[in-house]
């Protein structure tokens, strides 16, 4: 397969990723700009982050005038599974994927990349690859624009209705993987119990939201990391 046809065939496979990411992010737009910040703020964010997690626990603690160590410990611990799956896919890059390349094409190596990327047979080329993330970091940009701007024209209710879309979609990740594994469903639940108990206790209210998400997050998966181990290769054959 030649240069150009690799990278169309990216940007094809990137398509319906990038439809997606339209959704998503254009309630994150209007929740963004529905928090206070304006719409090229919201947009930048978008431009230099594609996260939808991180960046959704990152705008009120910009809003609130949160440290930037809260905010930086804050996505650290949200986006550490980004490190593994580039690690994970560097298995899969061909000999024409250099260093340069590897650090442009992990800033676009979301779950949806990883997941086409990697189905993908033998080595893949930074052509597709490039084309992989193209149209996805278009959808993801253009749509926070336009969730954005809609946040500052259409009425407040219908903006905050819209808004909740972006929960939604986390509801959306979280409950089929939590049907299938009651160790998962529990930590979600064990999570949002912590969070309730930080949010309407004295004293545990007062403290910033980033260092709340940074709280649960760790306390929840360490938990159940330690009371659900999951069991590798060599537990199971001594298991039989």
């Amino acid at each position: 397969m030649n240069e150009l046809k690799s990278f169309k065939k990216g940007i094809f496979d990137g398509l319906p990723i990038c439809l997606g990411y339209l959704a998503v992010s254009f309630a994150f737009g209007i929740s963004a700009v529905g928090q206070g910040l304006s719409v090229f703020e919201a947009l930048i964010i978008s431009m230099t982050n594609v996260t939808s997690a991180g960046q959704l626990a990152a705008v009120p603690i910009i809003v609130s005038g949160g440290t930037l160590i809260e905010l930086a410990v804050a996505q650290l611990i949200i986006n550490l599974r980004y490190s593994l799956m580039s690690v994970s896919l560097s298995q899969k890059l061909g000999k024409s994927v250099k260093l340069a390349d590897r650090f442009l094409i992990s800033f676009v190596n979301t779950d949806e990349v990883f997941a086409v990327a990697s189905a993908q047979r033998g080595k893949v080329g930074k052509k597709y690859l490039y084309g992989l993330i193209l149209t996805p970091y278009l959808g993801w940009s253009f749509g926070t624009l336009l969730g954005a701007a809609a946040g500052d024209i259409l009425p407040e209710m219908i903006s905050s209705a819209l808004g909740l879309a972006i929960f939604g979609m986390f509801v959306a990740i979280v409950v089929p993987d939590a049907r299938k594994s009651k160790p998962i469903a529990l930590c979600a639940l064990f999570s949002a119990a912590l969070s309730c108990i930080f949010r309407y206790t004295p004293k545990l209210s007062d403290i910033p939201s980033g260092f709340v998400i940074i709280i649960c997050a760790v306390v929840a998966s360490t938990v159940f990391a330690i009371a659900f181990p999951v069991k590798g290769e060599n537990d199971k054959e001594e298991a039989k």
